[in-house]
């Protein structure tokens, strides 16, 4: 995985951590942990995806004489991706949050 990759899941990870918490705002974990949440979520879902080959890498590609060019498909599939599971990550730990204090 190279940088950009890495750096566009992270911050769609990121958003979606955040859109989530401010989509249950009553049960939001706060800002930080949101954001940190997505973030971890959006890393570990982009990276499983690609590894099951759910998911192409967003590189520019360029084959021998021929310009680089860069796939928008993949880019937009990555930053879908990884925003849905930041944001899943954020849903289960507020869920496992909530089930801990109602004990």
């Amino acid at each position: 995985m190279d940088i950009v990759n890495l750096i566009i899941s992270l911050v769609s990870g990121a958003v979606g951590g955040n859109i989530a918490g401010a989509l249950s705002s009553n049960k939001s974990l706060g800002p930080i942990v949101n954001t940190v949440a997505g973030l971890i979520g959006g890393g570990a879902g982009d990276f499983i995806l690609k590894a099951l080959g759910v998911l192409a890498s967003t590189h520019a590609t360029a084959a021998a004489g021929v310009e680089p060019s860069f796939d928008l498909t993949s880019l937009l599939a990555t930053i879908g991706a990884s925003g849905v599971s930041g944001g899943l990550l954020t849903g289960a730990i507020t869920l496992i949050k909530d089930a801990l204090q109602k004990k």
